[in-house]
């Protein structure tokens, strides 16, 4: 659904959107204010053309009650990626409120959707809408998702360049030690990076991010962290919040923080974005059921769902690694190599949920929910197309043994 078309009279590089009752007075009240010492600050956050949170600060009147409250604001696209320089205006429509666990209350985080002044559409990288649109669509099944983010903490190369030395390599340019000690690990020279994630992770807890838990990953200065359960739209909105506060928190430890997929060639572990997820009819009785026709429903389209798990995944689906090969589609119990997971508690109790390994690291949150929604739905509602030739290798394997680590 596109937004209310921005007031005509609106000034150039202001606020657009009169504050409501109990909102944001916008420059009309600032102008009255002898100082603004008691004055709120908005940070707001929106994703660019390449899916990188940016943000800028808003100065405001007084704290408001909810996104109603707050102004509608702008900013250059031409320097995004998102606008020409001769037609650059991007608007930004406040969707969810955070608290700034950064300078502390009152202040606050503002989720922002990015929006083109010229047409209404969405701007470039502005995947939220559309996925909007999905969940709407399905919201009778009431969809749950919890995403496990992996990221790699990198030295910093160059200014601007993106690194290439994992924080936990050697500083002489040899290789550490074979994966195995550093999946939850503790201690020195293992636990590698553990400042970074601990003040991650009370950050996001600070600002009202549903994160639900934090361990050290098989390649040092691999981390992952959670967010969830989260329903419907909500998995975006705070799994982009969430690395919008670690790629601030980083800024004062020296290290650069990767959501590449394979940030390191060779017999190391690539980064994942595993995604947990759930429907009404799988979490009630009979449910297992439901799960086995929607993985089946999911292989018929491997190749779709892949196309918007992100970018440089073939580097990290080799089959190896604890994972399952980009051109082959398999579920099973238990199984760590395969492409979706059913947990064995899912199995013993009969209902549950069920876990897509596929997605990267550096995938759009909005893009892999609402291709799993849509294909849900499509499954349980009966919308689905005609089956095209398989383009992968579908198996179930129920049986599959449970790998050493996720």
């Amino acid at each position: 659904m596109a937004p209310k078309k921005r007031p005509a009279a609106a000034s150039k590089g202001a606020a657009a959107k009169k504050g409501k009752k109990g909102g944001d007075g916008g420059s009309t009240k600032l102008a009255t204010m002898d100082t603004y010492e008691k004055a709120v600050l908005a940070e707001y956050v929106w994703l660019d053309a390449h899916q990188v949170t940016r943000s800028k600060t808003m100065t405001m009147s007084t704290l408001p009650k909810s996104v109603d409250g707050l102004r509608i604001w702008n900013y250059d696209g031409s320097s995004t990626e998102q606008a020409d320089g001769h037609n650059s205006e991007i608007y930004l429509y406040p969707r969810a409120i955070f608290k700034d666990p950064f300078r502390g209350a009152p202040h606050i985080l503002v989720l922002a959707e990015a929006y083109n002044a010229w047409d209404g559409e969405p701007a470039i990288g502005n995947t939220r809408a559309k996925c909007a649109e999905v969940m709407e669509k399905y919201e009778d099944l009431d969809p749950w998702f919890g995403i496990e983010q992996e990221y790699t903490l990198m030295k910093p190369g160059k200014v601007g360049e993106t690194p290439t030395v994992p924080l936990g390599f050697n500083d002489d340019g040899s290789e550490p030690a074979p994966q195995g000690p550093y999946y939850t690990g503790a201690g020195y020279n293992v636990a590698i990076g553990r400042p970074v994630a601990e003040e991650h992770y009370f950050k996001c807890l600070e600002a009202g991010v549903k994160i639900a838990g934090v361990n050290a990953e098989v390649m040092p200065g691999q981390w992952e962290f959670q967010i969830g359960p989260c329903r419907g739209i909500e998995m975006g909105d705070h799994l982009t919040m969430a690395r919008y506060i670690m790629l601030r928190v980083t800024e004062s430890h020296k290290c650069i923080c990767s959501f590449s997929p394979k940030p390191m060639d060779g017999d190391w572990n690539g980064a994942g974005c595993h995604t947990n997820f759930s429907v009404t009819p799988m979490r009630e009785e009979g449910g297992f059921d439901v799960i086995t026709k929607v993985c089946e429903a999911f292989g018929k389209v491997a190749a779709e769902h892949i196309a918007e798990y992100g970018e440089g995944n073939d580097k990290r689906l080799t089959g190896k690694h604890e994972t399952c090969d980009i051109n082959t589609f398999k579920f099973g119990v238990a199984n760590r190599g395969a492409s979706i997971r059913i947990p064995r508690e899912t199995e013993k109790d009969g209902k549950g949920y069920m876990e897509d390994r596929r997605p990267a690291a550096n995938c759009d949150p909005y893009r892999v929910t609402a291709r799993m929604m849509k294909t849900t739905g499509e499954c349980l509602n009966g919308e689905e197309e005609e089956a095209k030739p398989a383009e992968t290798a579908a198996a179930a394997d129920a049986t599959a043994a449970p790998a050493t680590a996720e």
